[in-house]
C-alpha cells in the first residue's frame, strides 16, 4: 500500500469507530507513540505498549463521541483531527469539544510512528 492507501484505509476505521481494528491493522510492530505530555506514557515502544496505553485510556474515560477528520496526507505522513467528548472518570468532570491532531508516518504499508499534538492545559 502507498501512504496515501494506508492514510484512507487507516482513516476509513477510525471513522467507522473501530480504532482498536485500525491499530490491530495498521500498527507496526516497532511502532513508537509520543505524545505532548511528560509521564510514563509519554513514549510508547512496540504494539503491545501501545495496546496497554489504549486499554488504559478506554478504563479510566467514558467516551461519549469523537470525531475524525482527514487524512491529510503530505508524503509518507499523514495528520488526521480528532473532536472528543468525554469524561475522566476519577473526577466526573466532562471535557467537550476537545481538540487532538495525529501525525502518522508510514513505512512498508504500516504506521511507524505516531505523534500527537493537543492546545496546552
Amino acid at each position: 500500500m502507498t501512504p496515501k492507501e494506508t492514510a484512507e484505509a487507516f482513516t476509513a476505521l477510525l471513522k467507522a469507530g473501530d480504532h482498536e481494528g485500525a491499530a490491530r491493522t495498521f500498527n507496526a510492530e516497532d511502532i513508537v507513540s509520543l505524545e505532548a505530555m511528560e509521564g510514563p506514557m509519554a513514549v510508547c515502544k512496540g504494539r503491545a505498549a501501545l495496546q496497554a496505553k489504549g486499554e488504559w485510556w478506554y478504563t479510566n474515560h467514558e467516551i461519549h463521541e469523537v470525531t475524525t477528520e482527514g487524512p491529510f496526507v503530505n508524503g509518507d505522513q499523514f495528520l488526521v483531527e480528532f473532536t472528543m467528548d468525554f469524561t475522566i472518570k476519577a473526577t466526573g468532570q466532562r471535557i467537550q469539544n476537545s481538540k487532538e491532531w495525529g501525525l502518522y508516518t508510514v513505512r512498508d504499508g504500516k504506521i511507524a510512528e505516531e505523534r500527537f499534538f493537543y492546545p496546552s492545559m
